[in-house]
């Protein structure tokens, strides 16, 4: 099965990390949490729910990941103020393998710069910043442009989640 990376941070949208993840899981991928402290506690916005931190980005590899998911909420704001975090996301996105992100995750994209020439959504207030860091802009549930796969709210979790595990279960190209 794949290995997917899940970066998040403090404040995340509870249900952007709890749906996504127990899907991938339920379908027998290894979701790895990677965050900026190991050992680390953070909660939900919502509070939802609570997630241990298992790596930072310096200890993997990005090559070793088939998907990175960027959940939204306040995470992704705080990571993107992460050097290392940001470093991550521009190696992994070199790989070409799927990148995905709700709500505000986008913004973790935008500070490593690869939305550039893309198509994507978001929640509506990054709407703006993806347009200025070179991306079109879609209002719909699920927006698919190569690797990048994106939608914009909790309710488009079902969407989004099936969209990731299909993408996962395509045949590697040779």
């Amino acid at each position: 099965m794949s290995k997917i990376a899940m970066l998040v941070g403090e404040g995340y949208e509870d249900s952007e990390f709890q749906q996504p993840f127990d899907r991938f899981n339920e379908a027998g991928h290894d979701v790895v949490v990677l965050g900026t402290e190991v050992g680390s506690v953070i909660k939900g916005k919502r509070g939802e729910s609570k997630i241990e931190i298992q790596h930072t980005p310096a200890d993997v590899r990005p090559e070793d990941f088939d998907a990175v998911v960027i959940p939204g909420g306040y995470g992704p704001d705080k990571l993107r103020m992460d050097p290392d975090m940001v470093d991550f996301v521009r190696r992994y996105d070199a790989t070409g393998k799927l990148l995905a992100s709700i709500c505000h995750g986008p913004q973790l994209l935008i500070e490593a710069e690869v939305v550039a020439g893309h198509t994507m959504t978001s929640w509506p207030s990054v709407r703006t910043d993806l347009i200025n860091a070179g991306a079109k802009w879609l209002d719909q549930p699920l927006v698919i442009d190569g690797k990048l796969i994106s939608s914009r709210k909790p309710d488009d979790l079902e969407v989004f989640s099936q969209a990731v595990l299909a993408r996962l279960e395509e045949p590697a190209e040779a």
